[in-house]
């Protein structure tokens, strides 16, 4: 049973990202954890010494929250009717960062799933600081679905990397149940440098073929580019579904995410991002 985090902030944005998940789960039996994290704008001193009900105050907050995610679940659970899927509503007084890491502690998170802020003007995908927070920090893989994109079929996977990774487990394990799942065909790109691979790379690469046996998989050696040019060329050319990355020190996807780069780079995805971790949880 997959146990999926979808943290919400009541927004169409937030409701698109919950319906793509549902129909991207839809063959598979999961627990779906509804979370909203509040932070009151001003601090009233029930709130600066603890819970408002220690003090028998109403939490004004709590129950609003409460009520707006029993509303979303009723909504879910109406216009998707999955015997395999449960809904679990949860609301807390805490940043998103801090109730997530909560979250995925105490009810063994296997994915989180949100929406991403929205694209620029000339298209480049925009992060917000707390979707590029959880790509960074997360020990479970986190997927941002674009507002603008419509639910597909994961026929075509792109996972762009730089084998920089020993692709041990149960790094890619996300990634393989999906295409195991859709029966998808999965695309390995990496943009080779001038001066070739190292031999560590080398290694991770053959390693990381023994991995994907008998999976539909293709191997795209692409010769020495701006990696970004790569990623949106491949996009269009092979109709992704989903673009994955992996989320380590010294990659490609570190430098994408920091600002301000992420508002020149210009990766003009479309489609949702998947982003693994490199030190997953146990």
């Amino acid at each position: 049973m997959k146990r999926i985090l979808l943290p919400t902030d009541f927004s169409e944005n937030a409701l698109h990202a919950i319906r793509y998940a549902v129909k991207l789960m839809k063959n598979s039996t999961c627990v779906f954890y509804l979370m909203h994290a509040y932070t009151p704008e001003l601090y009233r001193v029930d709130y600066a010494l603890g819970s408002p009900g220690q003090l028998g105050l109403p939490d004004n907050y709590q129950q609003k929250a409460e009520t707006a995610l029993k509303k979303l679940q009723s909504q879910i659970e109406k216009d998707f009717h999955d015997s395999r899927h449960t809904f679990v509503s949860h609301a807390a007084l805490n940043t998103l960062k801090m109730e997530v890491k909560r979250m995925v502690k105490n009810e063994n998170i296997d994915l989180i799933i949100m929406g991403t802020q929205g694209v620029t003007g000339a298209g480049d995908i925009l992060f917000g600081s707390n979707t590029v927070q959880l790509f960074r920090e997360s020990d479970v893989p986190v997927l941002a679905v674009p507002e603008a994109y419509e639910f597909d079929e994961l026929n075509q996977i792109l996972f762009a990397t730089d084998y920089k990774v020993d692709y041990s487990d149960p790094i890619l394990d996300t990634m393989l149940e999906l295409a195991n799942t859709w029966n998808s065909s999965l695309n390995v790109m990496h943009v080779t440098p001038a001066t070739g691979l190292t031999a560590a790379q080398q290694s991770n690469k053959e390693n990381l073929e023994k991995k994907l046996t008998g999976l539909d998989y293709k191997v795209h050696d692409l010769p020495d580019q701006e990696l970004t040019d790569a990623i949106n060329a491949f996009q269009k050319e092979w109709s992704i579904q989903l673009l994955v990355m992996m989320q380590n020190q010294h990659s490609f996807f570190e430098r994408l995410v920091r600002e301000p780069v992420i508002k020149t780079i210009g990766l003009h995805t479309e489609i949702p991002f998947l982003v693994l971790p490199s030190n997953p949880k146990n």
